[in-house]
């Protein structure tokens, strides 16, 4: 059972977090990647990063033909990185900020096939998932041509397998549709928070899914009781899976090309600081990771959570990682940002997480529905209110102190910061159904 009370007096702004208040934590055992390097290797090596990079080119000939709309990327699923200068100037205006340098939008929430961020991890599981059993029955070679896959005989193969997650959402969608696309029987239990359309956009794909009337953490022990008790079932594990974590991971190497096409530098001078929206942590963890191993301390990544659940932050804050609960500080684990709603974070992410991530911003769920406005208006783009919550992190660096207090122990000087790119990372919103937008954007809370 964690202390709270002497959590909070050892580190102030776990005060401000047990009143649901918007602020900033710094993580004080940020290291320079040079000091974390073996432990990295040792846990997560570049390598398997190698690995799951050429796993997707395999199956770009099988994407390319099952899924026509990612014809343009040749069978790889990306999104574009905006420029977002208007919004920019709106939030500025809006929150009398400052937010210094080039602020970019990485629209992971317009993915192709899942229209989120899940579309990297989720997807890649089960593809991997998908090559190891057609691979171990002698029907695949890794030299073939894996379009070879979108045939009868295979869906038949696969059809004798079942998978399974626990999700609040979007990550059920990512697994359901590419599962059902290759055969796969699917089945995707989802917790409270899920929204309605997302399990009808499910089910209209052949998905079974489950309801529990319970958060995240009950989905997804309920998902894995039930794949165990069938051996020919695969439970995908939000809270622990590194094969979700290493598609996330190649994430950043997408990201690097994007930048080096556009001529964008990344060094000491022309930092990057990107803000990623956070659940359970699989996927801000995975991209975070992969960031570092490319742009070095050249890169501040920070997380941002709900005001109500910030399961992350005070798992990494308390080093009690999973046995974090959001509820033994008074907070109740609700929020609007339903793809956030996790009450305890992961394990894996967390220890992974642990000398890497520079720190955590929290969001009010209100402040999550003014940025989706602002970003509509002024850019015409829409993203959920889940992605929106990455609009915390610019508008707070230089006026939560503890922000501006990072940035003074790492050079990061005003003329540096007036060189910086922000990225904030969109994580959903493509698949949002038409009626759903007009309830975000008249939606208003205290």
């Amino acid at each position: 059972m964690i202390d709270v009370q002497a959590a909070i007096a050892a580190n102030p702004a776990l005060g401000r977090v047990a009143r649901a208040e918007e602020t900033v934590w710094i993580n004080p055992l940020y290291l320079p990647v040079e000091m974390t390097d073996g432990l990295c290797q040792l846990v997560v090596p570049d390598a398997a990063i190698d690995d799951a990079e050429a796993r997707l080119a395999r199956f770009a000939s099988f994407i390319r033909r099952r899924f026509p709309e990612t014809e343009p990327t040749g069978g790889l699923i990306e999104s574009p990185l905006e420029d977002i200068p208007r919004m920019q100037q709106a939030l500025e205006r809006e929150y009398h900020c400052t937010i210094p340098g080039r602020l970019m939008l990485k629209m992971d929430s317009h993915l192709a096939i899942a229209g989120s961020v899940k579309a990297r991890g989720g997807i890649y599981e089960v593809l991997k998932h998908a090559e190891d059993l057609a691979v171990a029955a002698g029907k695949l070679s890794l030299t073939d041509d894996y379009a070879r896959l979108d045939s009868e005989e295979m869906r038949a193969f696969f059809r004798q397998y079942t998978v399974q997650v626990g999700s609040t959402g979007n990550l059920g969608i990512s697994i359901g549709i590419m599962s059902a696309a290759l055969g796969f029987r699917v089945k995707v239990h989802m917790s409270a928070e899920a929204k309605q359309w997302k399990k009808d956009l499910l089910r209209s794909h052949g998905v079974e899914v489950l309801e529990y009337s319970g958060d995240y953490s009950k989905a997804v022990a309920e998902g894995r009781a039930n794949s165990e008790q069938d051996p020919m079932s695969y439970f995908v594990d939000d809270e622990k899976s590194v094969d979700l974590f290493l598609g996330y991971a190649v994430a950043a190497r997408r990201l690097k090309k994007q930048l080096d096409d556009r001529g964008i530098v990344v060094d000491a001078e022309h930092p990057l600081i990107v803000y990623l929206p956070t659940g359970v942590g699989g996927a801000p963890g995975g991209i975070t990771y992969g960031l570092k191993r490319l742009f070095k301390n050249n890169v501040h990544c920070f997380l941002v959570e709900p005001t109500q659940c910030p399961s992350v932050l005070l798992g990494m804050a308390t080093r009690q990682y999973e046995k974090a609960n959001v509820r033994d500080f008074g907070l109740s684990g609700k929020t609007h940002a339903d793809g956030l709603a996790c009450a305890s974070p992961s394990s894996f992410v967390t220890r992974v997480l642990g000398n890497l991530v520079s720190g955590d911003f929290t969001v009010a769920d209100a402040n999550l529905y003014n940025y989706l406005r602002l970003l509509d208006s002024s850019e015409g783009k829409r993203i959920e209110p889940s992605s929106c919550a990455a609009f915390a992190g610019p508008r707070g660096l230089l006026t939560l102190p503890g922000s501006r207090d990072y940035c003074a122990a790492h050079d990061l000087t005003e003329q540096v910061l007036n060189n910086s790119v922000q990225i904030a990372w969109a994580t959903g919103g493509r698949l949002v159904p038409a009626e759903i937008w007009d309830q975000y954007l008249a939606t208003v809370l205290d």
